[in-house]
């Protein structure tokens, strides 16, 4: 077997395949496979605080893809590093924990309090879409985001800090190049496109909060444009995502310029879909390897 491994911010990934933020579950998805088979785990968002997050209904289907809007619910970070990051890091796992903040001030905190732990790195969440506060609103304008990551570098002590871009702008290199000005070790992107569907018997959106994330195959082709852009704006390790359903997708995301790639809604249909998508990507970037050879 020919080494596939990739370094992210200097951690070394045994593959180029994590999860998504918001679609690994410690429990469950560790009944379909062992975590430390991915390169990375990356987890859910996590807050200072408990969040119950947006009442239900917080999915809805649509054409190739779904809505939702969770709203990072989650039980606080001192809960997740009693159970979860344990956990995974017992099971051999390479983990990236996901952060997430009502204000820059909470961001920073949750940072500090995971710069002393064992979690690999750290995914600054400013592009969630489903919360009132903090989120995209975070993830939108330039100015914003890149003392948002100054604020959590000054904090997170040698944990390397990637922060998760949103599509929902206008030119997604201004905000690449902002992050990556103020200290952002690399990228991940991207995150869900803001959508909605309406119940025609109600005449009303089906999620409570109106709109929601659209995410899966529908937005693949933003997510390579995406991600094509970012690579070109900056030199940082990049985490691609969106819409990867087949080791092909994961592959494209690469040849765009991802170093690494994220599976998400795949895994909330088939929760093995990581791993499959792994075995297929391994045949795509062994065949590569064989040409240069």
């Amino acid at each position: 077997m020919k080494d596939i491994s990739v370094e992210i911010c200097g951690v070394r990934f045994k593959n180029p395949i994590v999860t998504a933020s918001g679609t690994f579950n410690t429990r469950e998805s560790s009944l379909y496979y062992d975590p430390a088979t991915l390169g990375c785990i990356t987890t859910k968002s996590v807050s200072m605080e408990p969040r119950a997050g947006n009442d239900a209904p917080k999915t809805a289907e649509t054409y190739g893809g779904m809505l939702n809007a969770i709203g990072l619910s989650n039980r606080g970070v001192e809960h997740y590093i009693r159970q979860d990051l344990k956990t995974l890091k017992e099971a051999g796992a390479t983990v990236m924990t996901s952060i997430a903040g009502h204000t820059a001030d909470e961001y920073a905190a949750v940072a500090e309090r995971l710069a002393c732990t064992d979690t690999d790195l750290l995914e600054l969440n400013i592009s969630c879409p489903n919360v009132k506060q903090g989120g995209m609103a975070f993830g939108t304008d330039a100015k914003t985001a890149a003392a948002l990551v100054a604020s959590v570098k000054k904090v997170c002590g040698k944990k390397p800090v990637i922060v998760k871009l949103t599509p929902n702008v206008t030119d997604i290199t201004e905000i690449a190049r902002a992050a990556v000005d103020a200290g952002a070790d690399g990228l991940s992107l991207i995150n869900t496109i803001r959508g909605m569907r309406i119940d025609l018997r109600t005449k009303e959106p089906v999620l409570t909060t109106g709109g929601g994330g659209l995410s899966g195959p529908a937005i693949h082709p933003v997510a390579v444009y995406m991600v094509y852009q970012a690579r070109r704006a900056v030199d940082v390790p990049i985490i691609g995502m969106g819409g990867v359903m087949t080791g092909a997708d994961a592959y494209e995301l690469m040849i765009a310029g991802a170093n690494a790639v994220a599976v998400g809604t795949a895994a909330l249909i088939d929760p093995a879909a990581p791993v499959r998508i792994l075995s297929e990507l391994k045949r795509f970037l062994t065949a590569s390897q064989d040409d240069r050879h």
